[in-house]
């Protein structure tokens, strides 16, 4: 026993990472955690459900904007070079200098309904947008802890790889001794050979496998190739045991999921989107009023006063009784209500009307995919997690017994019980067995953590702690998810 305890140390001393990279001060130390909070602020897929998200919001202020008073400040200043109509006509057509600046309201009156039905189906547009990237964080929280738990479980696959290759090295040594005293034959040296030659390339692979998964948990996080990492969180097979046990004894309704309820409101959208089309068969009633002011200096001059027309205006010699205007700013107001009806625009209004609703049927179609889809996937997820959950019961189990199958097995052959060929029967029934231990428990978290995203219920963390998914259009753009 105690020869064993030794050989395990050794194998777990060189598997472990090197005391410098261990030290250096400039290693990201990761968690779950951390990684869930830059995966939701920093990733592709995040950032650009949050620019949708804008593009909604600026849909939903341009289609309000169409119902609200438009107001239009215009100036302008014009010198005539030369007039045809003063020449021909009458030098009152020649005013070199004209000043005007212009006030326009207007104000949509009746417009079919097209206004009040584009904001609307844009509202409702922006609130599938926001379940979208509800449903996008959530589909991206079980997506990094699916590589960061990979990653953290194939570098437990290395490490037992490692003590293996460890124990098949100090046993070829053993047996070496024992030959070299009686106690062994050539053909035992020769078979502890081969088997810890037939076990270095498996440890090889299972270090490849490891760097492989630390790579893409690098890439998802955008964290450089050369930066040293360390992944901190291990699952702990007991809080993993909890949080399925809470999961299946959940007894309350599912939540409804984000992606069905973003399908409902791009199905209200497209149905509003008809009445958007419609509206071009009906009249239109606009209101505009406008106010401003006139000056028509007869010098070159910007006009500083109010215009009035008297007598002192009038240039010297002038007719008595003439009225001249003084240069300056006239009033100049008008209000108009435009009437509108468009009888016959080719048949455009018919194909805006036809396309809108073949819109609106797919729209509900997709809608009972999407319902059907969640459902399945549901039953699905329900299913998974009693799966992994006998599994994870049975490897438990078969995990200690195989520990001390290996255990006896070793004392045996060290007092000369049993063949070499027992004790490596039994290591590679204990590397097996800690090997399905360990997917067992990365199964059955990753299946509770589906089940609640599927549920639209909050996505569990491997401490206890959850990620929120929110499936309320009017929540969904909160921020980055709060841990807690």
């Amino acid at each position: 026993m105690r020869t064993h305890l030794v050989y395990l140390a050794a194998a777990m001393l060189a598997a472990s990472p090197a005391p410098g990279l261990a030290q250096r001060s400039d290693t990201l130390r990761l968690s779950i955690e951390d990684a869930v909070t830059r995966m939701l602020r920093s990733s592709d897929e995040a950032r650009a459900a949050w620019q949708s998200v804008e593009i909604a919001d600026a849909q939903v202020m341009s289609a309000r904007a169409a119902g609200l008073p438009q107001l239009r400040l215009t100036s302008s200043y014009q010198q005539v070079l030369k007039n045809a109509r003063a020449e021909m006509v009458s030098q009152i057509f020649g005013q070199k200098y004209t000043y005007n600046t212009t006030l326009n309201a207007q104000q949509a009156i009746f417009q079919g309904g097209r206004i009040f039905s584009a904001a609307q189906a844009a509202a409702s547009a922006r609130g599938a947008v926001r379940l979208d990237l509800a449903e996008t964080r959530a589909r991206l929280t079980l997506d990094i802890q699916r590589a960061y738990l990979n990653a953290s479980y194939l570098a437990r696959i290395a490490e037992l790889q490692a003590q293996n290759l460890a124990l098949a090295t100090s046993r070829v040594t053993q047996t070496e001794q024992l030959e070299k005293a009686g106690r062994a034959a050539r053909f035992d040296v020769l078979r502890a050979r081969v088997e810890r030659a037939n076990i270095e390339p498996l440890s090889l692979q299972a270090a490849s496998d490891r760097d492989i998964a630390l790579l893409e948990v690098r890439r998802l996080l955008g964290i450089p190739v050369d930066e040293p990492l360390l992944l901190t969180t291990a699952l702990d097979p007991k809080t993993v045991s909890a949080l399925a046990e809470r999961a299946r004894a959940d007894a309350e309704p599912d939540a409804l999921r984000a992606s069905v309820r973003s399908a409902e409101l791009t199905a209200k959208a497209r149905r509003a989107g008809i009445r958007v089309a419609r509206a071009d068969m009906l009249p239109q009633v606009n209101m505009a009023f406008n106010t401003g002011y006139l000056a028509l200096p007869t010098l070159n001059g910007f006009p500083t006063v109010m215009g009035k027309v008297t007598e002192d205006a009038c240039p010297p010699g002038s007719t008595p009784g003439r009225l001249c205007q003084n240069n300056g700013w006239f009033a100049d107001r008008n209000f108009s209500v435009t009437f509108t009806w468009n009888f016959w625009d080719g048949l455009r209004a018919k194909g805006n009307l036809d396309l809108a609703q073949a819109q609106a049927r797919i729209a509900d179609i997709t809608l009972n995919q999407v319902r059907e889809q969640a459902a399945l996937e549901v039953s699905r997820a329900r299913n998974e997690l009693a799966r992994a959950t006998a599994a994870f019961g049975a490897r438990q189990q078969n995990s200690a017994e195989a520990e001390e199958a290996f255990q006896l097995a070793e004392l045996r052959y060290q007092r000369g019980l049993s063949t070499q060929l027992e004790v490596s029967d039994a290591q590679y029934a204990l590397l097996t067995a800690r090997s399905t231990e360990a997917k067992a428990t990365f199964d059955l978290y990753l299946a509770t953590a589906e089940l609640a995203r599927v549920r639209g219920r909050d996505i569990p963390l491997p401490n206890g702690a959850t990620v929120p998914v929110r499936t309320d259009s009017r929540n969904a753009t909160s921020g980055s998810a709060p841990l807690r």
